[in-house]
């Protein structure tokens, strides 16, 4: 069932009574003098944290921008600014060498004027412009270091100067191509292609994990990725990085849980004739790991030619997703694959020579000096191919690996081009701004008020022969790319006639297609959720839009627990379990004891299958997390000789065995907190944020810092994703539904704030309403935003 709501007349969910709009709410109004404006501008704070920018040209606008992220956003787009140009050992020591080696081994090392006049006519202008009102507001923090956040001190720092290079970073992209290639080879390499190509649910048709004979998947390093994923990791900071006062005296037990990479999201458009407003409706939700701060800024941009609102990264600028006067638009993860780890063969009596069509070509050499913390600096010899960079040596071999990846062609810094996406007017104005967007791969929809529809997707795709990107490749010269997909050969849709179209990561490749864009997409269950709603046939008003959003039904719930009903009981004492899970809805909300009951026995189930299925030596390469939950559910729905002699009643008694288990660990894991065992528990399923600094600080700043945990529901597959992991660590901090008729009607969501200072009102405010469900509006029209204005700040010349 979709999560009961009940919603006022305007179909609003607002956050709560404290987020409501008071018609009593006093303005704080301040002017402040910044040099390098060529106007005035006016930043107006709403109740909820928002920041609408109101610019009389393009320069002061995106000044004004940049100003104001580094107001909310400080201490955030140091860490962002230091992950981008390979500084991070400045503050981590010793520890951060390997991630800076990696930053400024895969920076991007192009055309700068190419580069930035890719993604906006006015690209160089917009992006410096930005880049100025960071370090403008920086400079303030040097004549008043009472506005820097407590982190600073903290770590006994100053905030770095930005610059473009900044901006343009691929560090914050979601690719992950590289990693599931080697995972592949060494799957492979332990399993073989057949048995590799079972487990790993590799679609559309059935493409070969048959290796290259010049390529020996045993001997790749296990330290191949160590620069790529250093680089891509996120900062946590140990108490030696913190000054004496704040440190903590020891070490907590708990450390920070890592963030599941969730490459998801969800979005869906809806067609005039099928919203109960009669206007089309766009709804996103991305999937990112969620904490403190939040990945996502809000952000609402106005001068002359500009009128648009959204989220976005707080580093970069305009907006990746929101709406503008005239259509929305939003975007989820198209799994195309981008990356490719080439296998040099290089000249034993030179390594920095590799052999390529016959003959050797030498390296291109760059040396880097790393400052290390309370250390001498580190002089770094980084290599390049012709591939791209390369990622290590083995000198014993006779080999080096080397990356190939589109983004680090000219235009495909990650969410960049959205600059060319929030001025378009219309459908056509919105599919050739698309064609700007390289990276990354996204499935993009639209809805106007013209009541058009439409979905687009966008990405620069490698031409391959001779192999699928699957396994790494010889890289002697005979597989090198054959340039890239032309983006209007991508799949496109205006207008279906269902009147409806959504997407979320699933395989939605028209059938047919003829290009090989990627092969690994994730499980179809959110989709089929999403699906299962919106073909009701019904209209559709906000309130359903949200409730869809917040959706906590679980297709393998119904899948798994139907082939338990079917199975041949076995033991008696969990007949009334069985019948509790018989009358269960399916749905994992937060209060469901049968939802604490489902979880901790689907864990055990799959945990089953995968030491059933995954050969011991292949476990460590595919953990059981990490096994598809459809091949599990395909495995139990028609077992095979794997499960035995008797396939059917091995698995009949596996369900039952997993069963018993999870009684078994749920009492063990919930005593303390008395029956019913609710499934949103500090215990069991909770969000609870840690920030970077946890884990070095002392106590009580660490209580400042943190928040949580509260319940929540939810899995990896509900389409309000929450993780597989106990404590949520991914799913969508930022939720968008805008409704073209009227724009003042549309919502949104963003947690724990708008800010990152933990002074500030907005560090946590839009935590708790988060967990419950709650939505705040997005108001567009200056009436309405001046109706909930709780600050206006005039930035003058």
């Amino acid at each position: 069932m979709i999560r009961s709501l009940v919603v006022a007349c305007a179909s609003v969910c607002l956050a709560g009574p404290s987020l409501a709009a008071d018609p009593q709410l006093s303005t704080a109004r301040s002017r402040d003098s910044v040099p390098g404006l060529k106007d005035s501008v006016e930043l107006v704070r709403d109740k909820f944290g928002l920041v609408h920018i109101y610019a009389k040209n393009d320069h002061d606008l995106f000044f004004a921008q940049g100003y104001s992220a580094a107001r909310d956003r400080l201490f955030q787009l140091e860490i962002w600014r230091r992950q981008a140009m390979g500084e991070t050992a400045e503050i981590l020591g010793a520890r951060g060498v390997t991630r800076d080696v990696g930053a400024r081994l895969l920076r991007f090392r192009g055309d700068m004027a190419a580069e930035l006049a890719h993604y906006h006519p006015r690209g160089a202008a917009i992006v410096n412009a930005f880049v100025d009102g960071v370090n403008a507001y920086i400079t303030r923090t040097e004549r008043e270091p009472r506005l820097l956040p407590i982190e600073f001190a903290v770590l006994g720092i100053k905030p770095g100067r930005w610059s473009p290079e900044v901006v343009v970073s691929r560090h914050n992209g979601l690719y992950g191509n590289l990693t599931r290639e080697v995972r592949n080879a060494r799957l492979v390499h332990v399993l073989g292609p057949e048995t590799a190509a079972n487990l790993l649910n590799l679609h559309p048709g059935n493409p070969s994990l048959e290796p290259n004979p010049k390529v020996d998947l045993g001997q790749l390093p296990p330290d191949v990725l160590d620069l790529y994923q250093a680089y891509r990791a996120p900062v946590v900071f140990e108490p030696e990085d913190v000054v004496e006062q704040y440190r903590a005296r020891s070490v907590a037990a708990a450390k920070t849980e890592p963030a599941e990479i969730l490459e998801g999201s969800n979005n869906w458009v809806i067609a005039p004739e099928r919203s109960f407003t009669g206007s089309a409706i766009m709804a996103n939700d991305p999937h990112r790991a969620v904490g403190v701060p939040s990945l996502r800024y809000w952000v609402h941009l106005v001068a002359p030619e500009w009128n648009v609102i959204g989220g976005g990264e707080p580093a970069l600028p305009g907006v990746s997703v929101g709406h503008n006067a005239r259509g929305a638009w939003g975007f989820t993860i198209f799994p195309m694959d981008q990356e490719d780890l080439f296998v040099l063969e290089t000249d034993p009596a030179d390594p920095t020579r590799y052999r390529a069509n016959g003959r050797w070509e030498r390296m291109r050499q760059i040396e880097e000096t790393i400052k290390i913390k309370d250390r001498e600096p580190a002089v770094v010899r980084l290599h390049f191919s012709r591939f791209g960079p390369v990622l290590k040596h083995d000198a014993a071999a006779h080999r080096a690996y080397a990356l190939k990846a589109v983004w680090h062609e000219v235009g495909t810094a990650p969410y960049l081009a959205s600059l060319r996406i929030d001025q378009a007017p219309s459908w056509d104005a919105f599919r050739e701004a698309c064609r700007w967007f390289l990276a990354p791969d996204e499935n993009m929809v639209w809805a106007d008020r013209a009541g058009q529809i439409g979905w687009q997707v966008v990405g620069r795709a490698p031409i391959r022969q001779g192999y699928n990107g699957l396994l790494p490749a010889p890289g002697d010269g005979t597989f090198d790319w054959k340039g890239t997909l032309d983006p209007a050969r991508l799949p496109s849709l205006l207008n279906p006639p269902q009147g409806w179209f959504a997407t979320a990561n699933q395989d939605n490749l028209p059938r047919g297609y003829p290009f090989a864009v990627g092969y690994e997409w994730t499980d179809p269950y959110r989709f089929s959720r999403i699906e299962e709603v919106l073909a009701a046939g019904r209209k559709v008003t906000l309130a359903d839009m949200i409730a869809l959003q917040q959706d906590y039904v679980s297709i393998p719930a119904r899948a798994l627990c139907a082939i338990l009903l079917r199975s041949r009981p076995i033991q008696d004492p969990l007949k009334d379990v069985r019948a509790r899970l018989a009358k269960w809805d399916g749905a994992l909300t937060a209060d469901s004891p049968e939802a604490a009951l489902y979880v901790s026995w689907e864990h055990e189930v799959r945990q089953a299958v995968w030491r059933l299925i995954v050969h011991p030596q292949a476990r460590e390469i595919l953990p059981w997390r990490s096994l598809s939950v459809q091949v599990v559910i395909q495995a139990l729905e028609t077992p095979d000789g794997r499960f035995g002699a008797d396939p059917i009643a091995a698995r009949d008694l596996l369900l039952h065995a997993a069963l018993g288990q999870a009684v078994k660990n749920l009492r063990e894991r919930m005593a303390p907190a008395g029956e019913p065992w609710p499934y949103g528990h500090t215990r069991f399923k909770h969000v609870f944020f840690k920030h970077p600094l946890s884990d070095a600080v002392e106590p009580r700043l660490r209580a400042r810092l943190e928040l949580g945990p509260l319940p929540r529901g939810g899995s990896a597959h509900t389409v309000n994703a929450t993780s597989d992991s106990d404590n949520q660590t991914a799913g969508a901090s930022f939720r968008i539904i805008a409704d073209t008729g009227d724009w003042d009607r549309s919502l949104g969501t963003n947690t724990p704030g708008q800010s990152g200072d933990p002074a500030s009102p907005h560090y946590r405010d839009l935590f708790e309403p988060w967990t419950r469900g709650d939505y705040f509006p997005i108001f567009f029209s200056r009436a309405k935003v001046d109706s909930v204005a709780e600050s206006v700040v005039q930035l003058a010349p």
